[in-house]
């Protein structure tokens, strides 16, 4: 369901839920290339993707709340890599609220090398560990985005073993007390009455439409 956004605002005040994002505090977003989206090139510093249009969204809605956005998004990344930078890039950063989107790149490593890759089980110890960290070294709010395949193709390998990764992130919200952010529930009802091309040209990056439409549920989620 998408989010019902403000047409109008009274006295600053948005006819939407309140947002849980406060005037002066610093969100700090870590991810794979879905959140990355450019961020480090020509369109620095949050990127052209779901990063910048949830910042735009919040600026329309809440335009009296002074926020800080930091966009840490490195395309390819796994969950392996974020814990490698997390020190620098989470930790240094002291974030108010931290939002993780990681998971189709560890997939996919499973799925090509079974024996290296990072398995269903590695992917929940390391996010678990990094998490840890975070709630030891900072007093942030976190927002987990599970991962989603876009795809209508019943036969897919990736679409086989999703569930063993977004459940892993199911748990550890609820473990953690994050906001928990699903996609795949969101884009299977949009493939409903559209095809995957409408919001994405192959199943893992979304076209502008696909972020769209993660940018929505994720303020959808931050206003509940």
């Amino acid at each position: 369901m998408l989010v019902n956004i403000p047409a109008t605002l009274v006295e600053g005040v948005s006819v939407m839920g309140d947002l849980c994002f406060q005037s002066g505090q610093k969100v700090v977003l870590i991810g794979d290339s879905i959140t990355d989206c450019g961020r480090r090139g020509q369109s620095a510093p949050l990127g052209e993707g779901y990063v910048s249009m949830l910042r735009d969204l919040v600026l329309w809605g809440w335009p009296e709340r002074d926020i800080t956005w930091v966009n840490k998004g490195i395309g390819g990344d796994r969950v392996t890599d974020l814990q490698s930078r997390w020190e620098d890039d989470v930790i240094r950063e002291a974030p108010d609220w931290l939002s993780v989107e990681v998971g189709i790149n560890d997939l996919h490593s499973h799925l090509g090398d079974p024996g290296n890759g990072v398995s269903p089980a590695r992917f929940r110890n390391t996010y678990h560990e990094i998490l840890t960290r975070a709630r030891e070294k900072t007093t942030a709010g976190l927002v987990l985005i599970a991962p989603f395949y876009i795809s209508s193709d019943d036969g897919s390998r990736v679409l086989e073993l999703l569930p063993e990764y977004t459940s892993v992130v199911e748990a550890l919200a609820g473990a953690f007390g994050a906001r928990l952010v699903s996609l795949q529930p969101m884009f299977e009802r949009q493939l409903e009455y559209r095809p995957p091309g409408d919001f994405c040209p192959e199943p893992v990056h979304p076209n502008r439409t696909g972020h769209l439409l993660i940018a929505q549920e994720i303020l959808h989620v931050l206003c509940s």
